[in-house]
């Protein structure tokens, strides 16, 4: 599972509105029949219209600056085997939402009227997409970038010679581009991937627009909080604050699992992906410690995400420091691309 928490910004400034990002999440929506479109959801209606989603956010903002994030992007993207779990990509995932947003309410460390936050606080509106498309960070795009380039050159040096700018066989340059995108290490139907292309296979995720301001438009509620869980006077009166996101991502798996039967790798866990940061040293020993059919798995995940494998030791006498520093230069890249889920 990866999840995502932003402040919508454009251009180093936060959006007064969230008619942007609303019209960016129709786009999938343009090229499918009515009955094939996914509408906007909350937690207790399916069929939501783009224009009350902006109304219901763009109308919740009560004493924010415009220096101040108006709403929250979050981004749910089960990986392909969690999606696997799923009977109903569509109507699972909506359900699964909504179990996680109320994890999402109780990780705040707030008080509203006197009581903590409860689902019935969050405004908040979703939508299921069903299709990605390769970032620049991507394995795939990056590892073809040197060919990219040469193409790209080329591309200019025949349009140089087209306007007459310069002398050259344009034949010889059609030839050499094809060559180039022939060997392209890695391609999509016979063509190169590049960024903007769709993914194939199954891409279902899940997007939310989440007021900053409680529902009753009170109070703020901020995921982006520095503050974990604390209290400080303010106007002479104990507040609580902070937001704890170590248990929202622990309760968003252990959400996922008990809804779907999902037996979740080492690999996959939230928890481990802090011990990579905080312990690599910790974190590779413990993979190459698991037991024979989890380990398997837990080195196929990261295989399957872009790490480079090193030939793994045999036994715990054998764990190298250079294999450790291999296995680590791995998964950061693919944890950055965002191609290891969690």
């Amino acid at each position: 599972m990866y999840i995502t928490i932003t402040p919508q910004q454009t251009q180093g400034n936060f959006s007064q509105s969230a008619a942007d990002y609303v019209a960016y999440l129709e786009k999938e929506n343009e090229s499918l029949s009515p009955p094939e479109q996914e509408h906007f959801f909350n937690q207790y209606g399916d069929k939501v219209t783009a224009e009350q989603v902006i109304a219901e956010i763009d109308g919740n903002t009560k004493k924010l600056s415009k220096h101040e994030p108006k709403f929250y992007a979050i981004t749910v993207s089960p990986s392909k085997a969690e999606l696997r779990q799923l009977k109903d990509h569509s109507k699972d995932l909506k359900a699964y939402t909504r179990e996680l947003m109320k994890a999402y309410a109780q990780s705040f460390h707030r008080e509203i009227h006197g009581r903590p936050p409860n689902i019935d606080d969050i405004k908040y509106f979703a939508k299921v997409e069903h299709q990605r498309y390769f970032k620049g960070t991507d394995r795939e795009v990056r590892e073809n970038q040197p060919m990219a380039s040469k193409i790209l050159e080329l591309q200019h040096q025949k349009r140089r010679i087209q306007r007459g700018e310069e002398a050259g066989n344009l034949n010889l340059i059609k030839e050499r581009i094809a060559q180039l995108e022939k060997s392209a290490p890695h391609k999509l139907e016979g063509k190169r991937i590049v960024q903007g292309m769709a993914k194939p296979g199954h891409q279902t995720h899940v997007h939310l627009v989440v007021s900053r301001r409680d529902a009753s438009n009170s109070v703020s509620l901020s995921p982006g909080s520095k503050y974990r869980a604390s209290e400080v006077m303010l106007h002479g009166k104990l507040v609580k604050r902070g937001f704890d996101r170590d248990q929202f991502y622990t309760q968003a798996e252990k959400v996922f699992d008990a809804n779907f039967g999902y037996q979740r790798n080492f690999v996959e866990q939230y928890h481990s992906r802090k011990l990579m940061v905080q312990n690599p040293k910790l974190y590779y020993s413990t993979i190459l410690g698991l037991p024979a059919n989890e380990k398997a798995l837990a080195l196929k995940l990261l295989g399957k995400s872009g790490v480079h494998l090193p030939q793994i030791p045999t036994n715990k006498v054998q764990l190298a420091l250079r294999t450790i520093k291999a296995l680590k230069r791995g998964v950061e890249v693919a944890i950055k691309s965002g191609s290891i889920g969690i």
